[in-house]
């Protein structure tokens, strides 16, 4: 059986004896590049898959977050009349609910986009998504139809869920195949800047028919509008995603149109996408990815999905002023977010990271204490100092965890390993921190709960690999001209010998 390295399973003398041999036994087992090895992008298609996953993701993000805004009225709409903190527990119980089923909707689209490619399955998540929401919008009542109301509102929901468990994964690794190198990062961004966008779209509408209707009406009929409108908006994103072509990166897993050298063969020879080797042999990463999207999804959903109920449910301000709040410092985080990925694409993506959990770590308490001031002043700067170090992480993230796999399991292993982090940590945020705050009887706990989120966000950024302006693994380098891959070719020639 040969050995893997010829020098130590040859002996010595024989190295010696036959040099040229063993040369060409080497560059067989690790080639250099040749130019038709390095992808150039084509800047223009780059741009198109951005704006195309990243639309997409902002109308899933839509239809994710008018749930969590409307969670008091939902609660009240869905669930037997009561207590009030039980209606919110149910109706968060009823948000966590999707991210229980993500995790199953990773393991299932993840290894299918690696078998079939990226851009048919970010379809088929695009139509369950709308699908799910607009058909919440269609319920009736509890007061109408009894339990059977929440019942098909814990089953949409899990809809939802299910297809949410192939975007980010998919999303992210579609643009980390389609970016450059040494601009992944703020390619990256503009994912996230998706996410914020739909956020915004969703708060926007809500506050609007908050501040528009009355909440008889809002729990009567206005409630449906959001959900109603993800129907069409559905639509759009399809007809974005279905125009783009595949990523250069999976066509070359395919043996398409694009080329690469034996040593990438070697490491990506087919496209299996099979659950058990994610398992068996990713393992140590996809606990490093968990603990990262653990830290990151706590902080995100505490901050962008509870927010507006902690501020009118704990600190007794009207649903319209602290939506109001959020959507600023949301739009005021949209218009730095490309930044922050350029910077990660110049100093890294570790210390941008680790910027964003310190910054939780030790500002995650003197935020809540200025939030609970009387004021819109003291808490825009309470909110805007949590805003600035998810940023960090927002700006960074979906250029760091696709780096973290190769090319022929990444949507696979970052599906699975982002959600079931988001199935245990992030979708439980709202509900796990209103139940402490009953608990305890302290409105401080969401800063404590951030705070070890942090910690453990801290050591795993520790923990990583620096990949900014490197190839991903298991592809070949990519840059956005000719001139750069020459420059690559010249800088691995053998110094001349005189």
């Amino acid at each position: 059986m040969a050995a893997s390295d010829p020098h130590q399973a040859a002996d010595p003398d024989a190295v010696k004896r036959h040099p040229t041999l063993f040369r060409a036994i080497r560059k067989r087992r690790n080639p250099p590049l040749r130019r038709t090895d390095i992808t150039v992008t084509d800047d223009a298609a780059v741009k198109r898959a951005v704006k195309a996953a990243s639309l997409g993701n902002a109308m899933e993000w839509f239809d994710f977050g008018i749930y969590s805004y409307l969670a008091v009225t939902l609660g009240h709409v869905f669930f037997p009349s009561g207590n009030d903190t039980t209606q919110l527990l149910s109706s968060f119980a009823t948000f966590a609910v999707a991210f229980l089923v993500r995790p199953l909707g990773g393991m299932f689209f993840g290894p299918m986009g690696d078998k079939l490619g990226r851009k048919k399955v970010l379809a088929l998540t695009m139509i369950l998504m709308a699908v799910g929401t607009f058909a919440i919008g269609l319920i009736p009542s509890y007061d109408t139809i009894g339990v059977w109301a929440a019942v098909l509102l814990i089953f949409f929901r899990m809809l939802q869920g299910f297809s949410t468990g192939g975007e980010y994964g998919g999303a992210s690794t579609f643009i980390a195949e389609y970016a450059p190198d040494k601009r992944r990062g703020f390619f990256g961004s503009f994912l996230e800047f998706g996410t914020l966008a739909g956020y915004v779209g969703a708060a926007g509408l809500v506050t609007a028919l908050y501040a528009l209707l009355t909440d008889a009406q809002m729990e009567a009929w206005g409630w449906r509008i959001p959900f109603l409108v993800a129907g069409p908006l559905g639509l759009v994103g399809l007809y974005l995603r279905l125009k783009l072509d595949e990523t250069p990166a999976f066509q070359k897993l395919e043996g398409g149109i694009a080329h690469a050298t034996e040593a990438a063969d070697s490491v990506e020879a087919t496209a299996k996408g099979d659950l058990a080797k994610i398992f068996r042999q990713y393992w140590p990463t996809l606990i490093l990815c968990i603990c990262l999207v653990g830290a990151y999804n706590i902080t995100d959903y505490m901050l962008l999905s509870y927010m507006p109920t902690y501020l009118s449910d704990e600190l007794g301000y009207s649903e319209t002023h602290g939506l109001l709040i959020l959507l600023a410092v949301m739009v005021f985080l949209m218009l730095i977010i490309a930044q922050v990925g350029k910077l990660s694409d110049r100093f890294g993506r570790k210390p941008l990271l680790m910027a964003g959990m310190l910054g939780f770590l030790f500002l995650s308490l003197p935020a809540f204490l200025l939030i609970r001031i009387d004021g819109i002043f003291p808490i825009t700067i309470g909110m805007l100092m949590l805003g600035l170090s998810l940023v960090c992480m927002l700006g960074t993230m979906s250029a760091a965890l696709p780096a973290l796999f190769p090319t022929n399991v990444r949507y696979g292993s970052l599906s699975v390993g982002y959600n079931l982090s988001a199935s245990i940590f992030g979708g439980t945020t709202p509900l796990v921190i209103t139940a402490l705050i009953s608990w305890t009887g302290s409105n401080l706990m969401p800063a404590y709960y951030a705070m070890a989120a942090a910690l453990i966000g801290v050591i795993a950024v520790a923990c990583m690999k620096e990949t900014a302006q490197q190839p991903l693994i298991g592809s070949p380098p990519s840059v956005e001209t000719d001139e750069e891959a020459a420059e690559l070719i010249q800088a691995q020639a053998p110094e001349p010998k005189f």
